[in-house]
């Protein structure tokens, strides 16, 4: 079985190599993403694709793989809107995706997001780097300890978010729109208009369902807080990102940490040193540095969540060309 993997960093192909000790796929591993004809048609010969996010099946590029005789289209992924399902499924192609790896991953890097923003420690490192290590008032903040931080979705990822924040000694509340049992020595549940006024930190691990449209929207963040700090790195669909300017200029969020964009592929995972952002939102963004803190979508950029993703994909292309069939096949 000759099978392509879009989007592998340097750092991850001794992972795909190793893993792939234990399947014999005849494996091809490129840097490129899957954006255009060009990139489309590196698949030819091969039978199996693996993707990652912001690699795009769309009718054009799916078009291609079947004029190709793409048989399976995988990604290792838990999210899956950058496929076309329903049309690859028209075509005949199998689809696979990867229901879940370390929550660690995305855990800690909000964790770490909302404890710089909270310790003021990119304003101050930002000051140090230019030779002045005068202490001002505004590197004065808060302990987490003293503070109670709200997680919006508490499956596995939300979970082990509000575990990390409880174990650094903060008061944890939580909201899901399907209430769990068994978490009330880690988080309290409640109502989501209580858990925006109360919380001095919100961290936010809901699934973008496009039928809910956006969690965080100028409602929503007006309900916050005065001078709390959100955090997003779960899907950038589901925030407004004009509503959350607005509030960081009207001093309404005192910070705000994103790993996640709607229409991130405009910019991330590209150098732009030098050039003008087209997007006036994501450049204004840009600008409010330290204030807000942008990662380009490396959540899940972990030596364990990259080996959870390959794994998966693997067994899932193994399950389908043994028996035809796969329990995380993508669901139209």
């Amino acid at each position: 079985m000759k099978v392509l993997a879009y989007g592998v960093r340097e750092v991850e192909l001794p992972i795909f190599e190793q893993v792939n000790k234990k399947f014999g796929y005849e494996l091809t591993c490129i840097p490129e993403y899957l954006n255009s004809e060009e990139t489309a048609r590196k698949a030819e010969g091969f039978k199996a694709v693996i993707l990652r996010g912001n690699c795009w099946a769309n009718k054009e590029t799916l078009d291609i793989y079947k004029e190709l005789g793409v048989e399976y289209v995988l990604t290792r992924t838990v999210g899956v809107n950058h496929i076309d399902a329903e049309y690859a499924k028209s075509l005949g192609m199998k689809l696979g995706y990867v229901p879940f790896y370390s929550p660690n991953a995305i855990s800690e890097l909000a964790v770490t997001l909302a404890m710089t923003l909270l310790r003021n420690v990119a304003y101050t490192a930002a000051k140090t780097s230019q030779q002045d290590f005068t202490v001002d008032t505004q590197m004065f903040a808060k302990e987490i300890r003293n503070c109670t931080v709200g997680v919006v979705g508490i499956g596995r990822i939300g979970l082990t978010t509000a575990t990390l924040f409880k174990g650094l000694g903060a008061n944890v509340l939580a909201y899901d729109a399907f209430p769990k049992e068994g978490v009330d020595h880690i988080c309290t549940q409640v109502p989501l208009d209580e858990l925006l006024a109360k919380s001095d930190v919100i961290s936010i691990h809901a699934p973008y369902i496009p039928a809910n449209g956006k969690v965080i929207t100028k409602e929503f963040i007006s309900k916050m807080k005065p001078g709390a700090i959100l955090v997003n790195t779960a899907r950038g669909e589901l925030q407004d990102i004009d509503a959350i300017i607005e509030a960081l200029e009207s001093g309404h969020l005192r910070g705000v940490g994103l790993d996640v964009l709607e229409g991130e592929s405009e910019v991330f995972f590209k150098d732009l040193r030098g050039q003008e952002i087209k997007n006036p939102a994501i450049r204004k963004l840009v600008e409010l540095y330290p204030r807000v803190l942008l990662t380009p979508h490396m959540g899940s950029y972990t030596d364990e969540a990259v080996l959870n993703m390959v794994e998966t994909s693997f067994e899932n292309l193994k399950a389908y060309v043994e028996t035809g069939s796969c329990k995380n096949d993508i669901q139209c």
